[in-house]
Formats: C-alpha cells, structure tokens, sequence
C-alpha cells in the first residue's frame, strides 16, 4: 500500500528488514546493468564509462579500439 508505514518491533526485525531491502536494490541493479550492456551490445553503441585510448586513427587502431569496447561489455555481462 502506498504512503503506509510499517511499525518495526525491535532491531533485530529491523536488520532483517533492511538487509531484505539492501538484497534486493542490490538484485535490481545488478539486473538493469546487465540489461543495459545487452542492448549497448545489440546496438554496437559506446557507453560512456568505458574509456579505452588508443594512439593512432587508422583502421587498424580503430578496429582494436572496438574489439577491446566489445569485449569489455562482454565481461561486464
């Protein structure tokens, strides 16, 4: 129900309830995470958090750069 509280009796309910509460944000970034590396690698796009330097412009460089982009995403998954 939305806008209830729950009376807690005492702490050792508490700590139960917030070690639920920590298991299960914990669970559901962990999911979205993975979700959003999956589509980042369907869609062959770069997130931002991966920065890879490499010096050099030419197809060689940039194909090294991508492989090691792709191969990051895949760890994370």
């Amino acid at each position: 129900m939305h806008g209830v509280t729950m009376k807690i009796g005492n702490a050792q309910q508490a700590r139960i309830n917030n070690n639920y509460k920590n298991t299960k944000l914990k669970l559901l970034k962990a999911n979205a995470v993975i979700w959003f590396n999956k589509i980042y690698r369907t869609k062959q796009l770069k997130p931002n958090h991966i920065d890879i330097r490499i010096n050099g412009q030419n197809p060689q460089d940039k194909k090294t750069t991508a492989n090691a982009i792709r191969f990051r995403i895949n760890q994370e998954i």
